[in-house]
């Protein structure tokens, strides 16, 4: 068979095109750079020469980080259900308040998920969750959840059947040996968190476009400055002897060099020249050989398509435009990074786990946009009502914004005219 008509058979396509996700066609007989074809026969090998992967990309540290902050970040937020009756909004618990915010699954936390969540999202563009269905007696899906499994997005396909979305997966079981099992999920059972670039179907992977040839670059850079700092016997000096030597004397001369010097503990031993040799140095800049400028450029870039401020990763060479103080730059982070992620996941799970249009779910992060002590309580002092003002919070609400029991007395919202005295004179006979 030739290699075009394997490749079809491989995407399924025919004549000389393939098709994608949604049905359409694309062409495949030219194997230019960002097309299937090319993807499909380097392996996603960048320019650097590395192929961008989960793995190679977590090994890049700005991208470990940047990763790592926005899944604790999102980790560490609670999740609120709230109900609207009568125009009034209300906060309310049931078992799947638990789900979210303890323990979705069997051996799952819910920060395991949350943070798992985020790396598929941020890595391949997609993420996808379970909603386990509890069962009746006759083994009969019910539609009360009872649990939310997460799944890898490379396990899983997406495919437009009848206007709906379905999920073919394959699902780690364990037990003995590598157990998986195919299950094809519909629409209303999976979670399904987008992306950039989501075209009704999948997402962009950040892997394949984004972030390819930024971590491809960063990680050859890192791998370089890592050879050449364990390689003791550095071309920072060239080595002249009188005369012509033969190709074998050089290979000779070369390998017992570096048999002598090469590695870290070696590379300091004196070196003793016959035969009228002599060492001519060679100017390399420190600067150079750790390539620091293009490593951190590569800081940068990749923190800049996260949408985190390099700072929040350890970053500090430059200063910062999110704020001057901790309080401005975590607001910030809030305002301009996450919330670009939680309304997504947010409007994802209120129109999956509910039928009535007045329930949904929300992140709390007033616990990352809190200020400092002299703020709040300026704040709070506002809220309570002062300088003749009504209040519009009570003591007892501000006391349970910072994690204290409530006192007697102190429901009671403030609502009169604190510059004035005067009491209400009771009616009198005549």
């Amino acid at each position: 068979m030739k290699l075009l008509d394997r490749i079809k058979g491989a995407f399924g396509g025919s004549g000389s095109d393939i098709k994608n996700q949604t049905g359409g066609m694309l062409p495949v007989s030219d194997g230019i750079r960002g097309s299937t074809l090319y993807d499909w026969l380097t392996n996603g090998i960048t320019s650097s020469g590395v192929e961008v992967n989960e793995l190679t990309s977590m090994s890049v540290s700005s991208v470990y980080a940047c990763v790592d902050l926005l899944g604790g970040s999102v980790a560490s937020l609670p999740i609120k259900q709230y109900r609207t009756i009568r125009g009034q909004r209300e906060e309310y618990e049931d078992h799947v308040s638990h789900l979210l915010n303890k323990s979705p699954f069997f051996n799952w936390s819910a920060a395991s998920m949350w943070q798992y969540v985020m790396r598929s999202k941020l890595l391949y563009g997609d993420a996808f969750v379970q909603i386990v269905r509890a069962k009746n007696g006759r083994g009969v899906s019910t539609p009360q959840v009872a649990g939310f499994r997460p799944i890898h997005p490379l396990n899983v396909t997406v495919r437009m059947i009848d206007g709906m979305l379905r999920y073919f997966c394959y699902i780690y079981v364990g037990g003995t040996g590598l157990q998986w099992q195919y299950e094809e999920i519909e629409g209303p059972d999976m979670l399904h968190f987008t992306g950039p670039g989501f075209d009704g179907v999948r997402s962009l992977s950040h892997l394949k476009y984004v972030l390819k040839n930024s971590v491809g670059m960063a990680y050859a850079a890192d791998e370089y400055s890592s050879h050449f700092f364990a390689n003791g016997a550095r071309p920072d000096f060239a080595l002249e002897f009188p005369g012509n030597l033969s190709a074998e004397q050089q290979n000779m001369i070369r390998k017992t060099w570096a048999n002598r010097h090469q590695g870290p503990y070696k590379s300091h031993l004196p070196a003793l020249l016959t035969g009228g040799a002599k060492i001519h140095e060679i100017n390399l800049s420190s600067e150079d050989a750790q390539l620091l400028s293009t490593r951190q450029f590569q800081v940068e870039d990749i923190a800049r398509i996260f949408g985190v401020p390099p700072h929040m990763i350890g970053h500090t060479e430059k200063s910062t435009s999110w704020g001057t103080g901790l309080e401005q730059q975590s607001i910030a982070f809030v305002k301009f990074t996450l919330h670009r992620h939680l309304v997504g996941i947010e409007q994802e799970l209120t129109r999956k786990l509910f039928k009535q249009n007045n329930h949904h779910i929300e992140f709390v992060t007033a616990g990352l946009e809190r200020g400092d002590i002299k703020t709040r309580n300026e704040s709070y002092r506002m809220a309570l009502g002062r300088a003749g003002e009504p209040g519009w919070m009570t003591i007892n609400e501000v006391r349970a914004k910072e994690n204290l029991p409530p006192i007697e007395g102190g429901d009671q919202l403030n609502t009169l005219d604190q510059g004035t005295t005067d009491e209400p004179v009771p009616p009198t006979a005549d």
